[in-house]
């Protein structure tokens, strides 16, 4: 788990709130959704490029380089959605000297046109995109296989979405996916996924679901039978931000199904180690020890749940 909060991290930069602020003079921090995964320990994969990319890797040993090389273990990336928060560390990884972007065909478009990181990165990196398909598996190298999984159909506001039906072209060079076809617009429910993880064998399963609308069926026959499922806990409540804001918006209206209505579901799937990533800085849970998450964590326990922390490494 290489960064576990919401878009901004903890502190958030422009936020004076109790929680920010507790955040800076304590020290508790979290760096920005991301998460590094293998199935052999030795070719790793990131799932999403946090704008903190750079601090995270160095923070991590099993991704570092061999000694007096330039080879690290890195061999692509994963995204779940084209949200800034999730793909400016791709223009960190630049330096590679070869890397695998794997995305969802409207993502791919996305990222060659209303915010063009493919183009960018070009010039610096021989980069091999992908296009991933829910319900279709992707066998990675080390034997890691990971199955998408669609979440849900919230845009970036980069790419804010126009009327229903429009086609957007993707362009671009290389292998980028310039010409391949046309992408949908309003009417996609894959510009947010999950992955489902194990190895060859079938020995380990693992789900990552950073950004959960709704709870599908989808997101059910994921759940069954894994080892570990790591879940959007961007907010605790479904009207938490108004609360502690006095704005309208809603966890679901922001495309989040908090934690309070996941709960439920994970009663149905006893078995797996749950562990909310994703926090927003107003989410309680957020904030280890506070009084407000001490007195959720017994309700989490009872239904095998936890909050993930940045540097927490998991092994099935």
């Amino acid at each position: 788990m290489l960064g576990t909060a919401a878009g901004g991290g903890l502190p958030q930069w422009n936020c004076g709130c109790d929680g920010c602020a507790t955040a800076r003079r304590t020290g508790a921090v979290r760096s920005q959704d991301c998460l590094a995964v293998s199935a052999d320990g030795a070719a790793w994969y990131l799932v999403n490029a946090s704008p903190d990319l750079r601090s995270q890797l160095l923070a991590t040993p099993e991704l570092a380089p061999a000694p007096g090389t330039r080879a690290t273990p890195l061999r692509g990336v994963l995204l779940t959605s084209g949200e800034l928060d999730h793909t400016l560390g791709l223009v960190t990884l630049r330096e590679a000297a070869e890397l695998s972007v794997h995305a969802t065909e409207p993502v791919r478009a996305a990222l060659h046109e209303a915010f063009p990181v493919g183009p960018l990165i070009a010039p610096y990196a021989k980069t091999h995109w992908h296009t991933v398909t829910p319900g279709t598996a992707v066998e990675l190298a080390g034997g890691l296989v990971a199955e998408p999984l669609a979440l849900g159909g919230k845009r970036p506001r980069y790419a804010a979405a126009g009327p229903p039906g429009e086609r957007r072209t993707a362009r671009g060079s290389g292998t980028a996916p310039g010409g391949a076809g046309t992408v949908a617009g309003a009417d996609r429910t894959d510009w947010v996924i999950g992955y489902r993880f194990s190895d060859t064998a079938g020995r380990a399963r693992a789900v990552y679901a950073p950004g959960v609308a709704a709870w599908t069926p989808a997101l059910d026959r994921a759940v069954s039978g894994a080892d570990l499922v790591i879940l959007d806990g961007t907010f605790a409540t479904d009207d938490e931000l108004a609360e502690r804001t006095g704005g309208a918006r809603t966890s679901r209206g922001m495309g989040h199904l908090a934690v309070e209505d996941s709960l439920p579901h994970l009663a149905r799937h006893p078995g797996p180690r749950y562990l909310y990533t994703h926090l927003n800085n107003t989410n309680p849970l957020a904030h280890r020890g506070s009084p407000e998450a001490v007195a959720l964590a017994p309700v989490l326990a009872a239904a095998g749940a936890g909050v993930a922390e940045d540097g927490t490494l998991v092994e099935l």
